[in-house]
């Protein structure tokens, strides 16, 4: 797992999330310690995310079963 910039957002089941332009890939660490990486992800998807007023639903509504993912963590 390559080094990434975790930046903390305030989410009820959601420690933190992270972002490489180069890869388009989106990191989601969990506040259960899992960690996830989803693929393909598009730097306006992390920034709305990043922005949004629930996190975790963001997440759930624009991410998770729009992009492919792998359990990391």
């Amino acid at each position: 797992m390559s080094e990434m910039k975790m930046i903390p957002v305030v989410s009820s089941n959601i420690e933190g999330i992270g972002y490489s332009e180069d890869t388009q890939i989106l990191r989601v660490e969990f506040l259960s310690g899992a960690i996830y990486e989803y693929k393909n992800v598009p730097i306006m998807e992390f920034e709305q995310l990043k922005n949004a007023s629930s996190a975790g639903s963001y997440l759930h509504r624009n991410i998770k079963n729009n992009y492919p993912y792998e359990k990391v963590g």
